[in-house]
């Protein structure tokens, strides 16, 4: 392996892990309600990722992207609306981690990837291999036992992978580097965040200011919280092929379900370790099944370019 691509991998994984530990930060956020974890998680996210583009002297980029952004209508539309559904994503996030749903959380997150290849075959006209195909059977199965297990359809672990993986078409349709990307984003949402929180202090329900002084220094941290892994992730993702990316993402869920497991102590039974292995298997078939792909596709392009010499 290249020193570019294992620092891309260290940087990447590094991403993933603080994705997949962050259910410890919001737990010690469970006394505040999770729409106010939200608002501040938009405000400072913001704050802290303006002041970075400012830091790293990108400020113009920034102004220029915004500028580009408006007189492509649709991209700009398109972007608003991927905030508005990353902003939902995190709710629910939040939501269900302070609210004890970390394994239907983890499933939402090993649902993701397959729904965005779903995506990609109706609007990108994306195929797929036999293989590729057979992974979505499998992990459609482990979804219809867990559906009967629970005596409800998993709606949590859907609205979360689902909000995701269109938010990630939205975002295939957009090139903005990633730091002034969520700068962006979550400049779309801010006025709403602060309007919000008025009223949160005009109604006397705000927390922020009126807890203890760890409770506001965590509400304050969440820009950083959200701002981090990001930046950690586009560097690596820079370095590293994007099928490593793909074995590499299910460390975060992996972790999620790990938390909630061991060390929150939710319930996890046979029934769900029988669906939770269907579905890991049907997302090792389908990695796999990408990896071959990736690299068949590049012996061809070698192939050719020997030919043409």
């Amino acid at each position: 392996m290249e020193d570019k691509e294992r620092q891309g991998v260290i940087w990447a994984v590094s991403a993933y892990l603080m994705w997949g530990v962050l259910p410890v930060y919001w737990k010690f956020l469970g006394h505040v309600p999770s729409s106010e974890i939200l608002t501040s998680r938009v405000i400072w996210a913001f704050l802290f990722t303006l002041l970075i583009v400012v830091f790293m002297k990108k400020s113009k980029l920034l102004l220029s992207d915004i500028h580009a952004l408006w007189k492509n209508k649709k991209a700009f539309w398109s972007l608003f609306l991927a905030a508005g559904l990353v902003s939902v994503n995190w709710l629910l996030f939040i939501w269900a981690v302070n609210n004890n749903h970390l394994v239907q959380t983890s499933l939402g997150y090993y649902i993701n990837p397959l729904l965005s290849v779903l995506l990609g075959i109706f609007f990108l006209k994306e195929h797929l291999t036999p293989a590729q195909k057979l992974s979505f059977v499998l992990a459609a199965i482990g979804v219809i036992i867990l559906t009967i297990s629970y005596g409800q359809f998993p709606w949590l672990s859907f609205a979360l992978a689902i909000s995701f993986a269109v938010y990630g078409l939205l975002k295939k349709t957009i090139v903005l580097d990633a730091l002034r990307g969520l700068t962006i984003e979550t400049l779309f949402i801010v006025p709403f965040a602060f309007i919000y929180y008025i009223y949160l202090f005009v109604t006397n329900r705000a927390i922020f200011f009126h807890d203890t002084t760890q409770t506001d220094l965590l509400l304050v941290l969440t820009g950083v919280a959200t701002a981090v892994p990001l930046f950690l992730f586009a560097n690596g993702a820079q370095r590293i092929p994007l099928y490593m990316i793909g074995f590499l993402q299910y460390i975060a869920p992996t972790s999620m379900l790990f938390l909630g497991v061991v060390i929150y102590g939710e319930t996890f039974n046979a029934i769900d370790l029988l669906s939770f292995s269907i579905i890991w298997l049907a997302l090792i078939l389908f990695t796999v099944s990408k990896v071959m792909e990736v690299r068949g596709k590049k012996i061809n392009l070698e192939k050719l370019k020997l030919l043409q010499k």
